[in-house]
């Protein structure tokens, strides 16, 4: 087997198409390029230990994340500590959990466009209605995704918003903690 590196992007790439705790890095590729796959390919895809390319990294955190919730796929399967890591500020790790939970339960996803501030909206099919909706919203683009989030919130109110996603999308208030906790 060859090594080769590659740079944070594409590493983030392949890490967030993981299917499952130690799936190899290969059996990703092989699997997003249709190639058939290769019995030959052993060893797991730690994808913190990738991201860092060395042997310190290790997916420890990801023990604990590695849960299912009723037989199907969950954040916790496919949320890497190191991806969460190389996103920029808490705007980035916010966008980055919530497409995260929208590559996981797409289907359910639209419901989180019922969750509404007292005066506010915070999710939207488009950036038009949450700019019509209120004043600097800083609407972003859920990545990979056609959901639109408000991003001026502070920090606490982003911890809320996403422990309120899942929730809706059948977490438990445990679980749901644990995601608003991926924020920190």
């Amino acid at each position: 087997m060859k090594k080769i590196d590659i740079d944070d992007e594409l590493y983030t790439y392949i890490a967030s198409h993981t299917q499952h705790i130690g799936e190899s890095a290969s059996s990703i590729l092989r699997r997003l390029l249709g190639f058939s796959a290769d019995s030959s390919d052993v060893g797991g895809f730690s994808p913190a230990h990738v991201a860092l390319g060395s042997d310190s990294g290790s997916a420890s955190g990801n023990d604990e994340l590695a849960r299912g919730m009723s037989g199907s796929r969950t954040v916790f399967d496919i949320l890497t500590l190191a991806d969460l890591a190389n996103q920029k500020g808490a705007v980035g790790r916010f966008l980055f959990i919530l497409s995260m939970l929208h590559r996981c339960h797409s289907q359910d996803f639209p419901q989180v466009l019922d969750i509404r501030g007292r005066n506010r909206l915070y999710f939207a099919a488009s950036e038009a209605q949450l700019l019509a909706a209120g004043n600097s919203t800083n609407p972003k683009q859920i990545p990979d995704t056609a959901f639109w989030v408000v991003t001026n919130n502070n920090t606490t109110k982003k911890k809320s918003i996403l422990t309120e996603v899942a929730l809706e999308l059948g977490y438990s208030a445990s679980d749901a903690e644990k995601i608003r906790d991926f924020l920190s």
